[in-house]
């Protein structure tokens, strides 16, 4: 089996980022006793991905000429930086599962939106913009990298 374009990876970590989403929302939806460590996993997930994304990948494309889809991918991470933000202290804050349920349906909008662009325009350039040094540190971190302690993306 062929390995993976970066593409192809990134657009996995979506996938698996939106699905945590929505099973919470499912569960949410169940009316059983949620245990939100899946929804806690999903937005770990969604920061460790943006700093992977504007650390590994876009800093090569936006030198490549990608300047004005790089720009409004950093504008829309932080706008989903300060929705994960919202979640988070939803989560620790409040019981109500309505105000909880909005606020991750908001994100997950966020993201449908966001990544419509972002799969289309910036992934499919990746494996052939990125040199073979940035491509294997980025092929490293999504296997194995963490998010530095205290990071927070550049538009949050």
């Amino acid at each position: 089996m062929a390995a993976l374009t970066l593409g192809q990876a990134l657009e996995r970590e979506h996938r698996e980022i939106d699905g945590g989403i929505e099973s919470f929302l499912d569960e949410l939806d169940s009316g059983v006793r949620v245990d939100p460590s899946q929804l806690v996993t999903a937005l770990e997930s969604l920061r460790r991905h943006i700093y992977l994304e504007e650390v590994f990948l876009f800093p090569d494309l936006k030198a490549a000429g990608l300047m004005g889809p790089i720009f409004v991918m950093l504008r829309e991470h932080g706008m989903l930086w300060r929705q994960l933000d919202a979640v988070t202290g939803m989560l620790a804050q409040t019981s109500e599962t309505e105000v909880l349920r909005h606020s991750c349906a908001t994100l997950l909008a966020l993201l449908s939106d966001h990544n419509a662009k972002e799969e289309p325009i910036i992934y499919t350039q990746a494996d052939d913009i990125l040199g073979a040094v940035a491509s294997a540190e980025l092929r490293k971190f999504l296997i194995q990298g963490t998010m530095p302690e205290g990071w927070v993306c550049s538009s949050a």
